[in-house]
Protein backbone atom coordinates (compact mmCIF):
# COMPACT_ATOMS: atom_id res chain seq x y z
CA UNK A 1 0.00 0.00 0.00
CA UNK A 2 1.39 3.48 -0.70
CA UNK A 3 2.60 5.67 2.39
CA UNK A 4 0.23 7.50 4.87
CA UNK A 5 1.19 10.82 3.69
CA UNK A 6 0.29 10.25 -0.28
CA UNK A 7 -3.16 8.77 0.66
CA UNK A 8 -3.69 11.89 3.40
CA UNK A 9 -2.65 14.35 0.79
CA UNK A 10 -4.95 12.70 -1.87
CA UNK A 11 -7.73 12.67 0.58
CA UNK A 12 -7.43 16.36 1.37
CA UNK A 13 -7.38 17.38 -2.04
CA UNK A 14 -10.90 15.62 -3.14
CA UNK A 15 -12.25 16.86 0.11
CA UNK A 16 -11.30 20.61 -0.32
CA UNK A 17 -12.58 19.83 -3.74
CA UNK A 18 -16.25 18.57 -2.97
CA UNK A 19 -16.34 22.00 -0.52
CA UNK A 20 -16.33 20.15 2.50
CA UNK A 21 -14.55 21.07 6.00
CA UNK A 22 -12.40 18.67 7.90
CA UNK A 23 -15.75 18.25 10.79
CA UNK A 24 -18.23 17.80 7.94
CA UNK A 25 -16.23 15.14 6.24
CA UNK A 26 -15.78 13.69 10.15
CA UNK A 27 -19.40 13.46 9.93
CA UNK A 28 -19.71 11.73 6.73
CA UNK A 29 -17.69 8.99 7.84
CA UNK A 30 -18.05 8.70 10.98
CA UNK A 31 -14.91 9.99 12.28
CA UNK A 32 -13.49 12.52 14.48
CA UNK A 33 -11.87 15.66 13.03
CA UNK A 34 -8.57 15.00 15.32
CA UNK A 35 -8.31 11.29 12.80
CA UNK A 36 -9.05 12.91 9.75
CA UNK A 37 -6.30 15.54 10.87
CA UNK A 38 -4.07 12.96 11.58
CA UNK A 39 -4.81 11.08 8.05
CA UNK A 40 -4.35 13.96 5.75
CA UNK A 41 -1.36 14.91 7.29
CA UNK A 42 0.36 11.62 7.05
CA UNK A 43 0.27 11.59 10.97
CA UNK A 44 -1.80 8.60 10.89
CA UNK A 45 -2.47 5.88 8.31
CA UNK A 46 -5.41 3.26 7.10
CA UNK A 47 -4.87 -0.01 7.34
CA UNK A 48 -8.12 -1.72 6.76
CA UNK A 49 -8.79 -1.78 3.31
CA UNK A 50 -13.00 -1.47 4.25
CA UNK A 51 -11.93 1.74 6.08
CA UNK A 52 -10.65 3.21 2.91
CA UNK A 53 -13.38 2.25 0.67
CA UNK A 54 -16.12 3.98 2.84
CA UNK A 55 -13.54 7.37 2.69
CA UNK A 56 -13.50 6.81 -1.10
CA UNK A 57 -17.31 6.16 -1.46
CA UNK A 58 -17.89 9.78 0.60
CA UNK A 59 -15.26 11.59 -2.01
CA UNK A 60 -16.91 9.94 -5.25
CA UNK A 61 -13.67 8.72 -5.77
CA UNK A 62 -11.88 5.13 -6.17
CA UNK A 63 -9.54 3.37 -3.87
CA UNK A 64 -6.75 3.10 -6.62
CA UNK A 65 -7.38 6.53 -6.89
CA UNK A 66 -6.77 7.53 -3.23
CA UNK A 67 -3.73 5.58 -3.37
CA UNK A 68 -2.20 7.05 -6.14
CA UNK A 69 -2.78 4.47 -8.48
CA UNK A 70 -4.62 5.70 -11.62
CA UNK A 71 -2.84 5.11 -14.54
CA UNK A 72 -5.05 7.81 -16.46
CA UNK A 73 -3.03 11.00 -14.44
CA UNK A 74 -0.08 12.74 -15.55
CA UNK A 75 1.79 14.77 -12.40
CA UNK A 76 0.91 18.64 -12.39
CA UNK A 77 3.64 20.45 -14.80
CA UNK A 78 5.51 17.43 -15.92
CA UNK A 79 4.81 17.73 -19.28
CA UNK A 80 3.90 21.97 -18.78
CA UNK A 81 7.13 23.65 -17.92
CA UNK A 82 8.14 26.53 -20.57
CA UNK A 83 10.82 24.99 -22.86
CA UNK A 84 13.07 28.22 -22.57
CA UNK A 85 13.56 27.51 -18.94
CA UNK A 86 16.06 24.59 -19.97
CA UNK A 87 18.53 27.58 -21.22
CA UNK A 88 18.49 28.99 -17.56
CA UNK A 89 18.67 25.55 -16.03
CA UNK A 90 22.40 24.30 -17.94
CA UNK A 91 23.14 27.61 -17.00
CA UNK A 92 22.55 27.08 -13.14
CA UNK A 93 24.70 23.91 -13.41
CA UNK A 94 27.82 23.04 -12.32
CA UNK A 95 30.18 26.01 -10.99
CA UNK A 96 28.50 29.45 -12.51
CA UNK A 97 31.90 30.10 -13.75
CA UNK A 98 34.88 27.34 -13.64
CA UNK A 99 37.14 28.07 -16.25
CA UNK A 100 37.46 31.68 -14.96
CA UNK A 101 38.63 30.25 -11.83
CA UNK A 102 40.75 27.44 -12.61
CA UNK A 103 41.85 29.19 -15.78
CA UNK A 104 41.60 32.74 -15.59
CA UNK A 105 40.98 34.84 -18.82
CA UNK A 106 40.56 31.61 -20.95
CA UNK A 107 36.81 31.92 -21.33
CA UNK A 108 37.29 35.60 -23.29
CA UNK A 109 40.19 37.30 -24.44
CA UNK A 110 42.19 38.94 -21.18
CA UNK A 111 41.13 42.41 -22.24
CA UNK A 112 37.39 41.64 -22.42
CA UNK A 113 35.78 43.50 -19.45
CA UNK A 114 32.23 43.08 -19.25
CA UNK A 115 29.98 46.13 -19.67
CA UNK A 116 28.37 47.01 -17.08
CA UNK A 117 26.06 49.43 -17.91
CA UNK A 118 24.95 46.99 -20.48
CA UNK A 119 24.44 44.26 -17.72
CA UNK A 120 22.50 47.02 -15.67
CA UNK A 121 20.12 47.48 -18.63
CA UNK A 122 19.56 44.14 -19.01
CA UNK A 123 18.58 43.41 -15.34
CA UNK A 124 15.99 46.36 -15.53
CA UNK A 125 13.74 44.34 -17.48
CA UNK A 126 14.00 41.00 -14.60
CA UNK A 127 11.72 41.70 -12.50
CA UNK A 128 9.24 42.87 -14.11
CA UNK A 129 9.29 40.18 -16.58
CA UNK A 130 8.96 37.80 -13.64
CA UNK A 131 6.07 39.91 -12.53
CA UNK A 132 3.98 39.46 -15.50
CA UNK A 133 4.52 35.81 -15.52
CA UNK A 134 7.01 36.38 -19.18
CA UNK A 135 8.69 33.60 -18.97
CA UNK A 136 10.13 32.55 -22.53
CA UNK A 137 11.26 36.11 -22.51
CA UNK A 138 12.55 35.90 -18.90
CA UNK A 139 14.91 32.41 -19.12
CA UNK A 140 17.19 33.34 -21.93
CA UNK A 141 17.54 36.68 -20.52
CA UNK A 142 18.53 35.58 -16.83
CA UNK A 143 20.72 32.93 -18.66
CA UNK A 144 22.78 35.24 -20.39
CA UNK A 145 22.78 37.79 -17.45
CA UNK A 146 23.72 35.21 -14.73
CA UNK A 147 26.69 34.41 -17.09
CA UNK A 148 27.81 37.94 -17.80
CA UNK A 149 27.39 38.70 -14.22
CA UNK A 150 29.26 35.90 -12.87
CA UNK A 151 32.54 36.95 -15.33
CA UNK A 152 31.84 40.67 -14.20
CA UNK A 153 32.77 40.00 -10.64
CA UNK A 154 35.24 38.44 -11.42
CA UNK A 155 36.80 40.56 -14.37
CA UNK A 156 34.84 44.49 -13.85
CA UNK A 157 36.30 47.19 -11.54
CA UNK A 158 32.77 47.53 -10.58
CA UNK A 159 32.98 43.82 -9.16
CA UNK A 160 31.20 44.72 -6.13
CA UNK A 161 27.90 46.51 -8.27
CA UNK A 162 28.20 43.08 -10.51
CA UNK A 163 27.98 41.05 -7.14
CA UNK A 164 24.43 43.43 -6.39
CA UNK A 165 23.23 42.69 -9.63
CA UNK A 166 24.01 38.87 -9.54
CA UNK A 167 22.35 38.68 -5.75
CA UNK A 168 18.94 39.78 -7.41
CA UNK A 169 19.25 38.35 -10.85
CA UNK A 170 19.74 34.61 -8.70
CA UNK A 171 16.40 35.50 -6.58
CA UNK A 172 14.76 36.77 -9.76
CA UNK A 173 15.64 32.86 -11.43
CA UNK A 174 14.36 31.28 -8.17
CA UNK A 175 11.32 32.80 -8.29
CA UNK A 176 10.58 32.33 -11.69
CA UNK A 177 11.54 28.52 -11.43
CA UNK A 178 9.56 28.27 -8.27
CA UNK A 179 6.81 29.27 -10.07
CA UNK A 180 7.14 26.63 -12.96
CA UNK A 181 7.99 24.09 -10.95
CA UNK A 182 11.38 23.30 -11.19
CA UNK A 183 11.90 23.40 -7.50
CA UNK A 184 15.36 21.85 -7.99
CA UNK A 185 17.07 24.32 -10.15
CA UNK A 186 15.14 27.36 -7.99
CA UNK A 187 16.80 25.82 -4.65
CA UNK A 188 20.14 25.89 -6.28
CA UNK A 189 19.31 29.52 -7.56
CA UNK A 190 18.04 30.71 -4.04
CA UNK A 191 21.42 29.29 -2.11
CA UNK A 192 23.49 31.14 -4.72
CA UNK A 193 21.63 34.47 -3.94
CA UNK A 194 21.81 34.09 -0.05
CA UNK A 195 25.83 32.85 -0.40
CA UNK A 196 26.57 36.17 -2.34
CA UNK A 197 24.43 38.24 0.22
CA UNK A 198 26.67 37.44 2.53
CA UNK A 199 29.42 38.60 0.48
CA UNK A 200 28.04 41.56 -0.31
CA UNK A 201 27.35 42.08 3.31
CA UNK A 202 23.82 42.82 2.83
CA UNK A 203 21.49 41.05 5.80
CA UNK A 204 18.57 42.06 3.96
CA UNK A 205 19.13 40.72 0.46
CA UNK A 206 20.10 37.70 2.59
CA UNK A 207 16.63 37.90 4.08
CA UNK A 208 14.79 38.08 0.70
CA UNK A 209 17.23 35.12 -0.98
CA UNK A 210 15.72 33.28 2.03
CA UNK A 211 12.49 34.16 1.35
CA UNK A 212 12.99 33.11 -2.23
CA UNK A 213 14.03 29.69 -0.60
CA UNK A 214 11.38 29.65 1.71
CA UNK A 215 8.93 29.43 -1.63
CA UNK A 216 10.96 26.91 -3.42
CA UNK A 217 10.81 24.82 -0.21
CA UNK A 218 6.33 25.50 -0.35
CA UNK A 219 6.20 24.74 -4.35
CA UNK A 220 7.96 21.21 -3.44
CA UNK A 221 5.70 20.33 -0.62
CA UNK A 222 8.39 20.11 2.26
CA UNK A 223 6.70 22.32 4.90
CA UNK A 224 9.21 21.37 7.36
CA UNK A 225 11.87 22.65 5.69
CA UNK A 226 9.60 26.01 5.21
CA UNK A 227 8.64 26.65 8.30
CA UNK A 228 12.27 26.26 9.77
CA UNK A 229 13.92 28.76 6.83
CA UNK A 230 10.62 31.38 7.33
CA UNK A 231 10.74 31.00 11.02
CA UNK A 232 14.75 31.65 11.28
CA UNK A 233 14.61 35.06 9.37
CA UNK A 234 11.34 36.31 10.87
CA UNK A 235 12.87 36.10 14.35
CA UNK A 236 16.08 37.73 13.28
CA UNK A 237 14.37 40.61 11.32
CA UNK A 238 11.80 41.16 14.13
CA UNK A 239 15.10 41.92 16.44
CA UNK A 240 15.70 44.75 14.19
CA UNK A 241 12.20 46.11 14.19
CA UNK A 242 11.58 48.99 15.81
CA UNK A 243 9.30 52.70 15.76
CA UNK A 244 11.37 53.69 12.70
CA UNK A 245 12.16 50.79 10.78
CA UNK A 246 12.61 50.93 6.99
CA UNK A 247 9.68 49.48 4.40
CA UNK A 248 12.20 46.79 3.38
CA UNK A 249 12.52 45.46 6.41
CA UNK A 250 9.14 45.46 7.46
CA UNK A 251 8.45 43.69 4.27
CA UNK A 252 10.37 41.17 4.18
CA UNK A 253 9.33 40.27 8.46
CA UNK A 254 5.44 40.67 6.69
CA UNK A 255 6.03 38.39 3.80
CA UNK A 256 7.74 35.48 6.07
CA UNK A 257 4.77 35.48 8.05
CA UNK A 258 2.64 35.12 4.76
CA UNK A 259 4.94 31.77 3.98
CA UNK A 260 4.21 30.96 7.35
CA UNK A 261 0.09 30.87 6.82
CA UNK A 262 0.05 29.34 3.84
CA UNK A 263 2.84 26.39 5.23
CA UNK A 264 0.45 26.25 8.65
CA UNK A 265 -2.36 25.87 6.15
CA UNK A 266 -1.15 23.31 3.97
CA UNK A 267 -0.55 21.38 7.84
CA UNK A 268 -4.46 22.03 8.21
CA UNK A 269 -3.32 24.29 11.46
CA UNK A 270 -6.44 26.99 11.26
CA UNK A 271 -4.97 28.69 14.86
CA UNK A 272 -1.35 29.37 13.60
CA UNK A 273 -2.60 30.06 9.92
CA UNK A 274 -5.07 33.09 10.77
CA UNK A 275 -2.09 34.32 13.44
CA UNK A 276 0.40 34.54 10.91
CA UNK A 277 -1.96 36.47 8.72
CA UNK A 278 -3.17 38.70 11.76
CA UNK A 279 0.39 39.23 12.38
CA UNK A 280 1.30 40.67 8.34
CA UNK A 281 -2.22 42.17 8.41
CA UNK A 282 -0.41 44.33 11.34
CA UNK A 283 2.68 44.87 9.94
CA UNK A 284 1.02 45.75 6.43
CA UNK A 285 -0.53 48.70 7.98
CA UNK A 286 2.87 49.94 8.57
CA UNK A 287 4.27 49.30 5.18
CA UNK A 288 1.68 50.88 3.25
CA UNK A 289 0.59 49.95 -0.22
CA UNK A 290 2.44 50.90 -3.84
CA UNK A 291 5.56 48.87 -2.38
CA UNK A 292 7.55 45.99 -4.07
CA UNK A 293 10.65 45.92 -1.97
CA UNK A 294 12.47 42.70 -2.86
CA UNK A 295 9.20 41.80 -5.25
CA UNK A 296 7.64 40.89 -2.37
CA UNK A 297 4.83 42.99 -3.34
CA UNK A 298 4.33 43.29 0.45
CA UNK A 299 1.08 45.33 1.36
CA UNK A 300 -2.43 45.49 2.94
CA UNK A 301 -4.05 43.93 -0.42
CA UNK A 302 -1.31 41.01 -1.01
CA UNK A 303 -2.52 39.88 3.02
CA UNK A 304 -6.10 40.07 1.50
CA UNK A 305 -4.70 38.05 -1.62
CA UNK A 306 -3.18 35.68 0.97
CA UNK A 307 -6.68 35.26 3.27
CA UNK A 308 -7.90 34.38 0.54
CA UNK A 309 -5.99 31.85 -0.76
CA UNK A 310 -5.30 30.30 2.90
CA UNK A 311 -9.22 30.22 3.22
CA UNK A 312 -8.85 28.06 0.08
CA UNK A 313 -6.20 25.55 1.34
CA UNK A 314 -7.79 24.72 4.48
CA UNK A 315 -11.06 24.13 2.96
CA UNK A 316 -13.58 26.76 3.57
CA UNK A 317 -14.86 27.95 0.19
CA UNK A 318 -17.48 30.10 1.19
CA UNK A 319 -15.18 32.24 3.68
CA UNK A 320 -12.61 32.71 0.43
CA UNK A 321 -15.73 33.63 -1.80
CA UNK A 322 -16.79 36.41 1.12
CA UNK A 323 -13.32 37.64 1.00
CA UNK A 324 -13.00 38.25 -2.48
CA UNK A 325 -15.96 40.78 -2.66
CA UNK A 326 -13.83 43.29 -0.61
CA UNK A 327 -10.82 42.68 -2.58
CA UNK A 328 -9.89 45.26 -5.88
CA UNK A 329 -6.35 43.71 -6.68
CA UNK A 330 -5.52 46.11 -9.51
CA UNK A 331 -3.41 47.90 -7.42
CA UNK A 332 -0.59 44.68 -7.82
CA UNK A 333 1.27 42.59 -10.73
CA UNK A 334 -0.06 40.72 -13.19
CA UNK A 335 1.00 37.32 -11.58
CA UNK A 336 0.19 38.39 -8.37
CA UNK A 337 -3.66 39.36 -9.97
CA UNK A 338 -3.67 35.90 -11.71
CA UNK A 339 -2.65 33.92 -8.92
CA UNK A 340 -5.27 35.21 -6.76
CA UNK A 341 -7.73 34.52 -9.41
CA UNK A 342 -6.52 30.97 -9.71
CA UNK A 343 -7.62 30.89 -5.83
CA UNK A 344 -10.29 31.97 -5.69
CA UNK A 345 -11.23 29.71 -9.23
CA UNK A 346 -10.75 26.74 -6.91
CA UNK A 347 -13.08 28.44 -4.00
CA UNK A 348 -16.23 28.33 -6.92
CA UNK A 349 -14.98 25.12 -8.07
CA UNK A 350 -15.36 23.70 -4.83
CA UNK A 351 -18.75 25.29 -4.56
CA UNK A 352 -19.58 23.56 -8.04
CA UNK A 353 -20.44 27.57 -9.27
CA UNK A 354 -18.72 26.25 -12.74
CA UNK A 355 -19.38 29.16 -14.71
CA UNK A 356 -17.88 31.43 -11.61
CA UNK A 357 -14.64 29.47 -11.86
CA UNK A 358 -14.22 29.48 -15.25
CA UNK A 359 -14.37 33.16 -15.53
CA UNK A 360 -11.42 33.86 -12.68
CA UNK A 361 -9.39 31.26 -14.96
CA UNK A 362 -10.40 33.08 -18.24
CA UNK A 363 -8.87 35.91 -16.52
CA UNK A 364 -6.17 34.82 -15.38
CA UNK A 365 -5.25 33.28 -18.59
CA UNK A 366 -5.51 36.83 -19.99
CA UNK A 367 -3.64 38.69 -17.51
CA UNK A 368 -1.01 36.10 -17.27
CA UNK A 369 -1.46 33.27 -20.26
CA UNK A 370 2.04 31.04 -19.42
CA UNK A 371 1.29 31.21 -15.42
CA UNK A 372 -2.49 29.96 -16.07
CA UNK A 373 -1.45 27.71 -18.05
CA UNK A 374 1.49 26.01 -16.41
CA UNK A 375 0.30 26.44 -12.62
CA UNK A 376 -0.59 23.31 -11.44
CA UNK A 377 -4.12 24.73 -8.93
CA UNK A 378 -5.29 26.29 -12.52
CA UNK A 379 -4.83 22.82 -14.05
CA UNK A 380 -6.27 21.26 -11.28
CA UNK A 381 -9.37 23.30 -10.95
CA UNK A 382 -10.04 23.13 -14.70
CA UNK A 383 -10.05 19.18 -14.74
CA UNK A 384 -12.47 19.87 -11.61
CA UNK A 385 -14.74 21.34 -13.98
CA UNK A 386 -14.53 18.92 -16.67
CA UNK A 387 -15.81 16.06 -14.23
CA UNK A 388 -18.14 18.43 -13.09
CA UNK A 389 -19.50 19.15 -16.10
CA UNK A 390 -19.94 15.84 -17.19
CA UNK A 391 -21.27 15.56 -21.01
CA UNK A 392 -21.93 19.24 -20.71
CA UNK A 393 -18.98 20.74 -20.77
CA UNK A 394 -19.38 24.67 -22.02
CA UNK A 395 -17.21 25.51 -25.69
CA UNK A 396 -15.43 27.82 -24.06
CA UNK A 397 -14.33 25.57 -20.98
CA UNK A 398 -13.59 22.97 -23.70
CA UNK A 399 -10.86 25.55 -25.55
CA UNK A 400 -9.53 26.29 -22.13
CA UNK A 401 -8.68 22.83 -21.50
CA UNK A 402 -7.01 22.50 -24.63
CA UNK A 403 -4.87 25.28 -24.29
CA UNK A 404 -3.97 24.27 -20.81
CA UNK A 405 -2.91 20.80 -22.20
CA UNK A 406 -5.52 18.69 -20.44
CA UNK A 407 -8.08 17.82 -22.55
Amino acid sequence: MPDARTIGENIAYHRKRLGLSQVEFAGTIGKSESWVSQVERGKRGIDRISVLQVVADALNVSVAELQGDSASETPDGADSQPEAFETLRLALTGHPAVSEVISPGSSRSAGDLPDLDALRKSYASVWPMVHESRYGELAPLLSRLISDLELAIRRSPEADEARRLLVDSYQAASAALAKTGDGDAAWIAADRAALMSETIGSPLALAASLFRMAHVFLSLGLIQQTQKVALSAASALESRIDSDSDIETLSLYGAFHLVLAVAASRENERAETHEHIATAREVATRVGSGHNAFGTEFGPMNVALHAVSVAVELGDAGQAIELSHDIDSGELSPERQARYLIDLAAAYAMRRQIGDALHCLMEAETLTPEQARTHPLARSVARDLLQLSGGRVRPELRELAERFGIA
